[in-house]
C-alpha cells in the first residue's frame, strides 16, 4: 500500500479551511442568538410603531460591545428596545428606554402611549439580561420601513 505525503502547502490550506468553516459556524451561532424579528401587536409605542410594524433587533454579545461601545452603556434612553416581559417571560414587549441603572443592571422602559402601556410603571425596572436587544430595522409593512431610531412623534402613514 502506498504511503501519501501531505505537503506543507496541503497542510496549511487545510487549517485554513478548518478555520474558515469554524468562523462560519460561529457567526450562525452568533446571529442565531443575537438577531430577532419582532412584531408589533398592540398600540403602546405609537405613533411610532403600530401594529403590524416589523422590527430586526439586534444584540452584540458582550465582547463586542465592550469593544464598539468601549465603557459607554450600549443601551441609552430614548432608544427602542425588546425585552422580556418580567411577569411573562414568552412575552416580548417592545418599549423606549426611559432610563438605564448601571450598577442595579437594570433599566426602566416606557411605552409612548402611556395609557395603552404596559411598561415599568407597572412591573417596575427590567433586568438587563431581559433585554433582547435594540431595534434597528423597520422591514414592514411596505411604506413604514427604516432605520431606527425612531422619535416617540414619529409618524409616515
Amino acid at each position: 500500500m502506498a504511503v501519501r505525503h501531505i505537503t506543507p502547502t496541503q497542510k496549511k490550506a487545510r487549517a485554513t479551511l478548518s478555520a474558515v468553516i469554524a468562523i462560519l459556524i460561529g457567526s450562525g451561532m452568533w446571529l442565531a442568538r443575537s438577531v430577532h424579528r419582532v412584531n408589533i401587536e398592540g398600540g403602546s409605542m405609537a405613533p411610532a410603531l403600530l401594529p403590524g410594524d416589523r422590527l430586526l433587533v439586534i444584540k452584540p454579545p458582550q465582547l463586542l460591545r465592550s469593544r464598539l461601545f468601549g465603557k459607554e452603556p450600549w443601551l441609552k434612553s430614548g432608544e427602542v428596545v425588546a425585552v422580556r416581559d418580567p411577569r411573562h417571560p414568552a412575552r416580548i414587549l417592545v418599549k423606549r428606554v426611559a432610563s438605564v441603572d448601571r450598577k442595579g443592571r437594570t433599566l426602566e422602559v416606557l411605552g409612548d402611549a402611556g395609557q395603552a402601556s404596559t411598561d415599568s410603571r407597572t412591573f417596575g425596572p427590567v433586568p438587563l439580561s431581559s433585554v433582547l436587544g435594540r431595534a434597528v430595522y423597520r422591514y414592514a409593512p411596505d411604506g413604514r420601513t427604516g432605520r431606527g431610531p425612531w422619535a416617540a412623534e414619529y409618524d409616515r402613514r
